[in-house]
């Protein structure tokens, strides 16, 4: 997709940071991050140059319910304390159409594993206030096991209160920079 070449920092007030985790095997429990920043540096000439770096501030994650975020932000789960921020390093792109897709190290309480997030570019356009925005979606599941977060409660059914597999769902919209 052509016109993607620059600078572009996410904009907090268009940009979600959300996550889905499968409750007592029956339900979803949605969460999101309110403070993060990320900067996307796209050279189509030579994509060897393209490069993605976000900072995720853990204790500024949202369940909607406050018990539960407080139980998010303790021990069990994101150790806010210790651990206050999650990054991603994008590692390789392919931006080219369907199938897109930005592969990177996301690390989760120095915990840092590979994982390949499915990209959607919705496009660019100048806003109202002369701003150049990208818009995309970007997609990816985890086990969250994998990245230290190991809390389990077990259901009479012989189930799990907490899913292991999390997906993660960025709607972004990105500001190219001059």
């Amino acid at each position: 997709m052509s016109n993607l070449t620059g600078t572009w920092v996410l904009d907090p007030a268009h940009t979600s940071i959300a996550f889905i985790a499968r409750h007592a095997m029956v339900t979803k429990v949605r969460g999101t991050f309110d403070e993060f920043e990320a900067t996307v540096v796209v050279d189509e000439a030579n994509p060897a140059n393209d490069s993605a770096v976000a900072v995720i501030k853990t204790a500024s994650v949202h369940t909607g319910n406050a018990d539960r975020d407080g139980h998010v932000r303790g021990d069990d789960f994101f150790a806010v304390e210790k651990f206050p921020e999650m990054t991603f390093a994008a590692t390789s792109f392919n931006l080219h159409g369907d199938g897109s897709t930005v592969t990177g190290d996301l690390t989760i309480k120095d915990v840092t594993k590979p994982v390949t997030l499915d990209v959607e570019i919705f496009g660019v356009e100048e806003d109202p206030f002369g701003n150049t925005r990208v818009g995309f979606e970007a997609n990816t599941k985890i086990n969250r096991k994998d990245f230290g977060v190991d809390f389990q409660a077990p259901l009479a059914s012989g189930g799990v209160l907490v899913s292991e597999q999390i997906t993660i769902q960025i709607d972004g919209s990105g500001i190219k920079q001059a």
